[in-house]
């Protein structure tokens, strides 16, 4: 587990304010590890392509990196991320998923119950 004041000398190298936003909406939920997962390098996040999100159990998802077009989805989902390719929208959009911001999502579900969490490990 991280600290609150780790996380928060871990947002000075933060350049993205987006990012600052969402990470201090972490911190105030009480959502350590999402907060610390956002505030580390950005090699840290995770591109995922459509295929693989297929695979995923769960229907709500949260992706801390950037959704790409290749491959097809056939499944319905409401999935977050830090950002999505053009392709990428196109297809999640077709098949009627709900695309929404990080920040969106956790003033809708603050607790982030039901969500799966997808990050580099």
């Amino acid at each position: 587990m991280i600290s609150k004041t780790k996380i928060s000398k871990r947002i000075g190298n933060k350049r993205n304010p987006e990012i600052i936003e969402i990470i201090n909406i972490a911190k105030k939920n009480n959502l350590l590890d999402l907060a610390k997962k956002l505030s580390a390098p950005r090699s840290q996040y995770k591109n995922i392509n459509l295929d693989e999100l297929e695979k995923i159990k769960g229907s709500t998802i949260l992706v801390i990196g950037k959704v790409l077009g290749s491959g097809y989805i056939n499944k319905k989902i409401k999935i977050s991320a830090m950002g999505f390719s053009n392709q990428a929208k196109k297809k999640l959009l077709k098949n009627n998923s709900d695309i929404q911001s990080i920040k969106m999502l956790l003033e809708k579900n603050s607790k982030l119950e039901g969500v799966t969490i997808i990050w580099k490990k």
